[in-house]
C-alpha cells in the first residue's frame, strides 16, 4: 500500500504486512505470524500489540496461547472516517479559534513580514502562495508587472502554473514591460513599449502581499514577499491607475 496512505491509516507497512498475513491465515499463534511475514518472533509480538491498541487486531486465548486475528478490513475504512472527522474539527478549531489567537500575536508589521527566497524552489513557492493565497479569497484576482527578460525564466520551476491558474478561475491583470507575453485564459494584459534592454523583474500585487522577483547573476531567480497590507493597496492603486490610462 502507498506510504501515504498508511500514513492516513496510522499504519506502518511492518503493521500492514502483519494485517495481510493474519487475513491470509486466519486466527493463528506468533509464531505461525512471524513465519508467514518473515519478521522475527519478538517483533512480531509488539507489532500486534501496538496493532491491537489501535483496533485492528484482536486476539482470543487458546490454553495458555494467544491467537491472533485480524479485524475486517471494513476497520480500516473505519479509521480513515475517524481520522478524517478528526481533521475536521481540528481544522474548524484552527479557523475559528488558534489561528485567529495567533495573529493577534503579530506586530503590526516585523522584519517576519518580509521573507527572502531564492533558487528554483524558492520561485516555485512563491508562485505557488500568489495561486493559494488568492484562492481563498472572494475577489480571486492579482494584478502584475512583468518584463519582457524575466518571462522565460520565471515558470521554469512550475510549468503548469497558468494551467492551475485557469483550473481555479483566478483572473490576473498583467502589465508587460516590453513586448511578448502569452494569451490566456482569465487574464488582460496591457503594454508599455521600451526601447533597448529592460532588466528582468516580475511584481505580484496579491493583497495583503506583494511578491518583487528578479534575476541575480547566471539568471539566479530570486524574490522578497512582504506581507502588509498598507504596501499591497499602495501597489494595487499604482496599477490600477496606471491600467487606466494604457
Amino acid at each position: 500500500m502507498d506510504e501515504s496512505l498508511l500514513n492516513l491509516l496510522d499504519m506502518s507497512q511492518r503493521e500492514y504486512e502483519l494485517y495481510r498475513s493474519l487475513l491470509t491465515l486466519g486466527p493463528a499463534s506468533i509464531r505461525d505470524i512471524a513465519s508467514h511475514a518473515g519478521i522475527n518472533r519478538g517483533t512480531t509480538y509488539e507489532t500486534l500489540k501496538q496493532m491491537q491498541a489501535k483496533g485492528v487486531v484482536s486476539y482470543l486465548p487458546k490454553g495458555k496461547r494467544r491467537f491472533f486475528a485480524a479485524e475486517e478490513p471494513e476497520r480500516l475504512l473505519q479509521k480513515a472516517e475517524e481520522r478524517r472527522l478528526m481533521l475536521n474539527g481540528l481544522i474548524g478549531k484552527l479557523k475559528s479559534d488558534i489561528i485567529p489567537e495567533l495573529y493577534h500575536l503579530k506586530p503590526e508589521f516585523s522584519a517576519g513580514n518580509v521573507r527572502f527566497y531564492e533558487g528554483d524552489d524558492g520561485i516555485e513557492f512563491v508562485l505557488k502562495d500568489i495561486l493559494n493565497t488568492v484562492s481563498r479569497q472572494a475577489d480571486k484576482s492579482y494584478a502584475v508587472f512583468s518584463s519582457k527578460a524575466i518571462r522565460h525564466h520565471l515558470y521554469r520551476p512550475f510549468p503548469n502554473f497558468t494551467k492551475q491558474r485557469v483550473q481555479r478561475q483566478i483572473q490576473v491583470r498583467v502589465i508587460a514591460i516590453g513586448e511578448g507575453g502569452e494569451d490566456a485564459q482569465y487574464s488582460e494584459r496591457k503594454w508599455i513599449p521600451t526601447q533597448g534592454e529592460v532588466d528582468a523583474s516580475y511584481i505580484a500585487i496579491y493583497p495583503p502581499k506583494v511578491a518583487m522577483i528578479s534575476l541575480a547573476a547566471a539568471n539566479y531567480p530570486v524574490a522578497v514577499v512582504m506581507d502588509s497590507e498598507e504596501i499591497a493597496m499602495a501597489q494595487q492603486i499604482i496599477f490600477n491607475t496606471l491600467w487606466r490610462l494604457l
